[in-house]
């Protein structure tokens, strides 16, 4: 498919000064209004060959935008922190806001090429890179994100002439692959036109520039750009993902349903496994195989049923510098303006490090579900999401343990009144708490189609009964450890 852009393309200097203030008004029109409505978010990757002039096309695109509200983020090789966390922590930590623009040199196409290329993969572990960046650029693209994918095209004999011209220079290069070097060129572009083909989608072209000629090098860049803003401040919503089939009834009886809530522990049977599954938490946080993996817990339920009380006895055993908990509330402006897993990706722990969330990305399909923060398609796509997502960190080597701890209307009602009546109590109620009540069947259903679309094997959900905060505590703490035990 790379004939085309394969024929050598002109461009005369005096057309491209003539053609500079149009490309610039244009891009300046698509750009402002983008800025002003913040609808959406922007990112431009730029790929492709070593001498294509990648660096430069960029540095023009600076000059002819809007340069507050434009970022270049590059990636080379990972540092130590972004090795201590999965492949795409690091984008996901970068992305831009609504109305905001990044550039992105070095992008998740880079490593994927450089294994193909250097024979560290085969094609089956490449065909499944390539699917798993299809879903992640459809996820993004969901979430308001305009992604357009530039690969920049060179022939062999003008990649080897820019090349001997950079070293005679000495030009400091940019950290890019070295995948593109010019004895790899037929592997690389047999790759290149490969991943053009199968991960070009409509919500995510790639765009295939012929680079001998700068100037038409760059006129091609900047009008695809402009072209491509405008076009998606006029159109409309993206076609999204449907949610995996569940097998229900009318009225089916979901697995949170079925949650035996009788279940009880007595005080000092409680005591006694407490101080045995403490012991054997914090001797497993302290093996040297720690290091070789993260631990992320997830807690959910109903309100009141006691998802702090847990937490604080799974921490009590480990040393604070290895934790962190994170209390999930109402998303900022900041997070607002990205994809609803921004935030959850910038709180991914390093390996060895344990983070535990009191709510999590769930609330998509829970109160921003229920409340209608969430519209239909959006929450029905984010099952599919979450499973990616969590096939991420498990991919890499992390423990996701997920708890539903559940209690029944009646106890929920007892505990607010405890709350209310209690002083030192008091904060943990509010008027949103009892609002949420009112909506107790609607929760219920929606808990239990989260739980029969996202427990994967990879990542299993753990029923709790939370009637009794004993029994609740215990059977946290012996999830995690056997867990752990399983794994190191």
């Amino acid at each position: 498919m790379f004939e085309s852009a394969r024929l050598p393309q002109k461009m005369t200097k005096k057309i491209f000064k003539k053609m500079e203030p149009e490309l610039r008004e244009a891009l300046l029109a698509a750009q402002l209004p983008v800025i002003e409505q913040k609808p959406y978010s922007t990112l431009i990757l730029v790929d492709g060959l070593d001498g294509a002039g990648k660096g430069e096309a960029v540095a023009r695109l600076y000059g002819w935008m809007d340069a507050r509200h434009l970022v270049c983020n590059a990636y080379g090789e990972p540092t130590d922190e972004a090795r201590l966390r999965p492949p795409l922590w690091r984008y996901w930590r970068d992305l831009p806001a609504k109305g905001e623009t990044a550039i992105v040199f070095g992008s998740w196409y880079q490593s994927v090429l450089r294994d193909w290329i250097y024979k560290k993969i085969d094609e089956d572990a490449f065909e499944k890179a390539l699917v798993r960046i299809r879903k992640f650029e459809e996820m993004l693209s969901n979430e308001d994100v305009l992604i357009l994918k530039f690969w920049f095209l060179l022939p062999k004999d003008v990649q080897e002439e820019r090349l001997k011209k950079i070293e005679k220079k000495n030009a400091a290069r940019h950290v890019l692959a070295d995948w593109a070097a010019l004895k790899h060129h037929k592997r690389a572009s047999e790759a290149g036109e490969k991943i053009v083909l199968e991960t070009s989608k409509g919500y995510a072209p790639w765009f295939v520039i012929p680079s001998q000629d700068p100037e038409y090098r760059d006129a091609a860049l900047a009008q695809t750009v402009a072209r491509s803003m405008s076009l998606k401040l006029e159109d409309g919503e993206p076609q999204s993902v449907a949610a995996p089939p569940v097998v229900s009834g009318l009225q089916p009886e979901t697995a949170v349903d079925a949650i035996d809530l009788t279940e009880k522990l007595e005080k000092e049977e409680y005591e006694k496994l407490r101080r045995k599954y403490q012991d054997t938490l914090s001797e497993l946080s302290d093996r040297k195989s720690m290091s070789k993996t993260g631990v992320v817990l997830v807690f959910q339920g109903n309100d009141a049923a006691g998802k702090g009380g847990a937490i604080r006895r799974v921490i009590r055993p480990l040393d604070p510098r290895i934790y962190k908990v994170h209390p999930i509330s109402a998303p900022t402006d900041e997070e607002k303006a990205r994809p609803y897993l921004w935030r959850f990706w910038r709180r991914v722990p390093r390996k060895g490090h344990f983070a535990i969330f009191d709510r999590s990305w769930y609330e998509r399909v829970l109160v921003e579900r229920v409340e209608g923060y969430a519209g239909h398609d959006d929450w029905l796509r984010a099952y599919n999401e979450i499973n990616e997502f969590e096939q991420e960190l498990t991919d890499f080597g992390y423990i996701v343990c997920k708890f539903w701890l559940a209690i029944s209307e009646a106890e929920q009602l007892r505990r607010f009144k405890a709350r209310e009546d209690t002083a030192y109590k008091q904060h943990k109620i509010t008027d949103e708490d009892w609002r949420n009540r009112l909506k107790w069947d609607q929760y219920a259903i929606a808990a239990g189609d989260m739980v029969d679309r996202t427990s994967t094997n990879y990542a299993p959900w753990t029923l709790v009964s939370s009637e009794n905060k004993r029994h609740a505590r215990i059977q946290v703490l012996k999830t995690i450890c056997g867990r752990l035990e399983e794994t190191l």
